[in-house]
């Protein structure tokens, strides 16, 4: 019967260590506003523009076929 005790009473003190250890998690809105960099490149017009000069080159009257 005392082991038992000792037993429980262990495995109750080693249970209130590990509650008393684990992490604690905190939700707060940052102190500074975000900011999102939106350099980016857009080569789009570009590869249009050259692909607009190669249907005029390749078109059917041109000749070149």
């Amino acid at each position: 019967m005392k082991r038992r005790s000792l037993i429980a009473v262990t495995l109750l003190v080693l249970g209130g260590f590990l509650c008393s250890c684990s992490p604690t998690v905190k939700v707060e809105a940052p102190d500074k506003p975000i900011t999102i960099n939106l350099n980016v490149k857009i080569e789009h017009e570009i590869k249009v523009k050259v692909d607009k000069e190669l249907d005029s080159i390749l078109s059917e009257d041109s000749g070149l076929f």
